[in-house]
Order: structure tokens, then C-alpha cells, then sequence
């Protein structure tokens, strides 16, 4: 049972693989992935060791076929041959031939349930009754014991890697495409190899959407303790992207179930090089697990809330905070603020005792004792001290009808409870000064729900960085349990360091656009490539973006191939999928609208249909 309060990792099996177990007492493990073709010896040795050398403790390749399998051998030796022992992985899709030999050369094969046995996706329905359905099991088994052999025989370890864009139709027309068939998809396979007596095996679970991967490892990990199952969790967020929104999406989901124990290596998905997703990662891991040993936090989740599928804290509205409204964005003006970007314009700022005379277009929040009733003004009271006038005096003397206050979990007693009963006007802007600044949030937040209480909740957290990407990674990382909970009616980012306002309000804006909680921008899902790829895609990524950045709600997938294109770009709106060397293919969604156009012309055929699109 998860524990929503207190940090620690969930109990599991050690899995060796190589010289570098996971799993048990072992630290979180990092990863990459190379994007050089697997054939090419040389690029890859080159690539693997520039990914070992930024930090990564496994290297994993693209295996197609079994020439790519076989070439395994030559690669290991040659890592080996300069005294590079960290464990290679084989990513095979479609062919179980291929696992079986990448088997004998890697330290770890990762197979894809979706395609490892069932017929490449077509997005049919397909309708079976229960007898036929467990035949489609048993070819399962039939194909997929012999590979556990070979694992056997030589000791090498396996993930089974589930992803969202991946499912296969047998699986999508029985269960959906939901989270509950995503993990019904592994645990298909699980449970064969508990029956064989083979435990060497991590798995992992993905998608590009952060609330459906988040909501599908939940549940996984449910699934697997009532099934007395402990194995380690690999965790990632597929087609993140690049730049900021690559590190706030990886960092949202990663972090939301780091933060909640689980997780035992993770991989940061970015249109990168390899070797840039290492420190991002390693960031990651070492904020959350810092608060690892806290001092306890005494907590009480109320019946309303399901961890595992959560939907959105009941709220009274207040303005335009709360209620079914979406997550308001509160900036802070006790500093200068540089040049406003209006695509990111806070919908309040605070600004302490004083107003600015020169002001944004948005509304501004000021200390109680310096409020005026000036209009677009909003007064934010703190708990008293015991020299102090008495709160309730305070606010029942205050006629504003939309008030700001000040809470902390240690600081809601009876009296703070009784008020906020009675004032349903009052925003809670909730705070933490706790090593596990989460846990103490969640402690607040759901006292106020088993109060019965419904005043909206802006959460307020607070940094001293003077690197952009230091501050992604930790609001992202702090925020998304509190989004995917259901927990935010707001955020309030705070920070002390040298960061330009403007990326401060990018951030926080991009925060909720990856936990999809409220758009701004249009999301890009492209994925960081790898030895299946055929074009340039992060040139390509570079030229989408700058030309479509201003269409504002727009999901455009960028993909290098067709293993997870079409699937993972289910919701978006529109894909560009390399189909070959040199060749790439349209999609409106699901529906593929013009095949292998060359790569020079691609780029100028997708602009053309999504401004015709939006002409008609």
C-alpha cells in the first residue's frame, strides 16, 4: 500500500543484469538509449561510451532484425575491449527470432508485448470469444517460453516494455485503449514467466500522455501486489520532445511516481542527443530521493479519493479558481519582471505590501494589511501570530469577495478549519517548508477534504535556482502527484535564484500543459529517435516547431518510425512518421493521409495540410 505521506521505495526484487543489479536495495539506475544505426560497430561503441561516460549505467540499442541482433557481440567487444563493462540492451519489436539471438549478446533484451507475438497493430476490432481468446494465450506461451530458455541458459535479463502507442487490436478490443489493457498486456506475459520460474525480468509501462502513464504504473504496481509479484519498474514518459518541454513532461511523470516509491531505473525520452538525457535524469532521481529518512508526516486520505483513478478535489469556484475552471497561474512581483511573453501571462501576481505603478494586464494580490480595495486587487491574509489581531477578525472585516490565504498543513487547526468553513470566498495558497514538501501538501489538501471543506487550493512552491533547467526539473517534479491527484486549482511558482520571470511563467504554464491540465502552447510528442529512425529529426523537430509554435491547442507528433507512430499519436492532431529511408508519411490522427513523401517535401506537405485544415 502506497503510502501518500511519507517517502519510501516500494519493496522490490533485485533483477542482475550484468554487473549492475536493479531492483532490492540498488540505487535508481539511469539510462539512455543510442540512435546510431546498430550495424555500424564503431558509431555505436562511440555513442555507448559517451553515454557511460555522462553517467548512464545501461546502454540500450535498436535491434530490427537479426543482423542488428548478431552485431550486438561485436559492439560488446569492443566496449569491453576499453574497459566499458556497463550492460547493453536489446529493443526488439515485431520478431521473436530477434530476441532470441540478441539474447545470447546483450546483458538484457526488451521485448514489446503489443508486437512480440500479436499481428502488427491495424486499429480493427476484433471479436473473441473466451475459449478463442485463451488460445491467443497460448500462442503467447508457446513463443515466449523458448526466449525465457535461452534468458536461462544465459543468464540475461529481460524487460518486457509495454507502450501506450503499442497495444496490440487483440488487446485494444477486449480491453480498450485504457490503462487497464495496458497493463493486461503485461501481465500476460508476467504471469508466464512466474509459471516458468524466471524472475530475472524488469518491466515498464509508457505512454506520451502523462496522466495515462501515471494512472497505468498505478495500477500496475497494484496489480503485481495482489499478485505477489515484486518486480522492478523501469519508468519513462515516451515522446516527450525537446528543450523545457521534454524536461518538465519526463520530469512531471517520472517524478509524480518516483516521488510515490516506485520506479527502479528510468530512462528521460528526449529528441536529443543520448548523452544529454543522463543529467537530466540523474537531476531527477537525486532531488526526490534527498527526502528519503524525513521526519514523518501524520496524514489521512479521505474515502472520496482513489488513488488509482483519481478525478479532480471537489471545489466551490471563486472567481475563476476552482470549480471545473482550469488551474490558474499566480506569479510573483516581489522582484522586477522582465519583458512580458503574452502567451504566458499570469492570471495573478503578488506583489507583498506594495502595488507596482506600471502593471500587467491581470490581476494582483497584495498583504491584507496593505490591501485598499482598489479593483482587480485582492487581499492574501496569513495565519495570526499570538500578538496579532485575531484571523477571523481580520477577514470578517475585510469585504473583498475573493481572499487569498496563507496555509501551511501544521498551521490548519480547528480555528483555520471553522474559518474556511465559513468564508468560501477564501483561496487556500498552500505551502511547505518539509523535506517532502509533497507529502505534507497531500497531508493539507486532504484535511481539508475530510473536513468536508471545497475552497479551492493554489499550490505555492518555492526554490533558489539560477538554472532554468535545475527549476523545470523540480517545480515539474514537486507538481505532478499534486496535478494527477487532482489536487490543484492553481500553482504559484516562487523562486529566489536568478531566473528571468518570463521562464518562471513558462514554466509553470508548461507544468500544467504536461500534467493536461490546461493548454497554452501547441505540444509536440516526438520521440527521441534511435538506430530505427531514417531522417534528421531533431532539424526536422526544429523547423515543425518554428513554424507552427503559435497554434495555439495543437498536438503535432513527430516520430522517427512506425514501431509507436501511429499509436502514440492517437490524440494528437496531426504525425509526420518516417515510413523508410528518406520517406516520411502524413496522419490526421489515426488516418494516414498521404504515404512516403519524400523528406524534402514532408515538412512543407504537413504546413500545407494543417493550414488547409484550419482554412476550411
Amino acid at each position: 500500500m502506497t503510502d501518500l505521506f511519507n517517502y519510501t521505495r516500494r519493496n522490490t526484487h533485485e533483477v542482475q543484469i550484468g554487473n549492475t543489479p536493479m531492483g532490492g536495495s540498488n540505487p535508481i539506475r539511469i539510462q539512455s538509449m543510442t540512435n546510431t544505426v546498430t550495424r555500424d560497430t564503431e558509431a555505436c561503441v562511440e555513442q555507448a561510451k559517451r553515454i557511460i561516460d555522462a553517467g548512464g549505467e545501461y546502454v540500450r540499442l535498436t535491434t530490427q532484425g537479426v543482423a542488428e541482433a548478431e552485431n550486438l557481440k561485436n559492439i560488446n567487444i569492443g566496449l569491453r575491449s576499453q574497459n566499458y563493462m556497463n550492460p547493453l540492451v536489446a529493443d526488439v519489436h515485431f520478431n521473436p527470432k530477434v530476441a532470441e539471438v540478441a539474447a545470447l549478446y546483450a546483458e538484457k533484451v526488451r521485448i514489446n508485448p503489443g508486437n512480440y507475438v500479436d499481428a502488427a497493430r491495424t486499429f480493427k476490432h476484433l471479436e473473441y470469444t473466451d475459449e478463442e481468446y485463451a488460445q491467443e494465450l497460448e500462442k503467447i506461451r508457446a513463443r515466449f517460453v523458448p526466449f525465457l530458455n535461452i534468458c536461462k541458459e544465459n543468464h540475461t535479463a529481460i524487460r518486457i516494455g509495454v507502450n501506450h502507442g503499442s497495444l496490440s487490436d487483440r488487446i485494444m478490443s477486449r480491453y480498450g485503449d485504457t490503462p487497464e489493457g495496458m497493463v493486461e498486456s503485461c501481465m500476460e506475459f508476467l504471469r508466464i514467466c512466474v509459471a516458468e520460474q524466471f524472475f530475472n525480468v524488469v518491466i515498464s509501462i509508457k505512454a506520451s500522455n502523462t496522466v495515462v502513464m501515471v494512472k497505468t504504473v498505478r495500477l500496475l504496481a497494484d496489480v503485481m501486489e495482489r499478485e505477489g509479484m515484486s518486480f522492478p519498474l523501469h519508468l519513462g514518459v515516451t515522446e516527450a520532445g525537446d528543450g523545457e518541454d521534454g524536461r518538465i513532461k519526463s520530469a512531471l511523470g517520472i517524478g509524480a511516481l518516483l516521488a510515490d516509491g516506485l520506479g527502479d531505473t528510468i530512462r528521460v525520452s528526449l529528441s536529443e542527443a543520448p548523452e544529454a538525457e543522463i543529467p537530466v535524469a540523474r537531476k531527477l532521481v537525486d532531488y526526490v530521493t534527498a527526502r528519503e529518512g524525513h521526519p514523518y508526516i501524520p496524514g489521512m486520505v479521505p474515502e472520496s479519493f482513489n488513488y488509482l483513478s483519481p478525478q479532480r478535489r471537489k471545489t466551490q469556484p471563486v472567481h475563476n479558481i476552482g470549480g471545473n475552471q482550469v488551474p490558474v497561474v499566480i506569479a510573483s512581483g516581489l522582484t522586477a519582471r522582465q519583458e512580458v511573453n503574452p502567451q504566458f501571462q499570469p492570471d495573478y501576481i503578488y506583489t507583498g505590501r506594495t502595488l507596482p505603478e506600471q502593471r500587467e494586464s491581470c490581476a494582483y494580490i497584495v498583504d491584507a494589511d496593505s490591501w485598499t480595495g482598489e479593483a482587480n486587487t485582492y487581499p492574501a491574509f496569513r495565519p495570526s501570530n499570538e500578538d496579532e489581531e485575531p484571523l477571523f477578525l481580520k477577514i470578517m472585516q475585510c469585504n473583498a469577495d475573493l481572499k487569498f490565504l496563507f496555509l501551511s498543513y501544521m498551521a490548519c487547526n480547528d480555528e483555520i478549519i471553522a474559518l474556511l468553513r465559513h468564508h468560501p470566498e477564501i483561496v487556500v495558497i498552500a505551502q511547505s517548508n518539509h523535506p517532502n514538501r509533497l507529502g505534507e501538501l497531500r497531508g493539507l489538501i486532504h484535511q481539508l477534504t475530510c473536513q468536508g471543506l471545497e475552497n479551492p487550493v493554489v499550490i505555492f512552491e518555492h526554490y533558489s535556482e539560477n538554472n532554468a533547467e535545475d527549476l523545470q526539473i523540480k517545480a515539474a517534479a514537486d507538481m505532478g502527484a499534486l496535478i494527477f491527484d487532482g489536487l490543484c486549482d492553481g500553482i504559484f511558482l516562487f523562486n529566489q535564484g536568478n531566473i528571468a520571470s518570463t521562464v518562471i511563467d513558462a514554466t509553470a504554464f508548461g507544468i500544467l500543459q504536461a500534467g493536461r491540465a490546461r493548454t497554452s502552447k501547441t505540444e509536440y510528442i516526438s520521440c527521441p529517435g534511435c538506430g530505427r529512425t531514417l531522417f534528421d529529426l531533431q532539424s526536422t523537430l526544429a523547423r515543425i516547431k518554428a513554424a507552427t509554435a503559435d497554434l495555439k491547442g495543437l498536438k503535432i507528433g513527430v516520430m522517427g518510425c512506425i514501431v509507436n507512430g501511429p499509436g502514440e499519436m492517437a490524440d494528437a492532431d496531426y504525425g509526420y512518421v518516417g515510413a523508410g529511408r528518406g520517406k516520411v508519411s502524413l496522419y490526421r490522427r489515426k488516418e494516414c493521409i498521404e504515404k512516403n513523401i519524400p523528406e524534402e517535401q514532408a515538412v512543407d506537405k504537413l504546413l500545407e495540410l494543417i493550414r488547409n485544415d484550419r482554412n476550411k
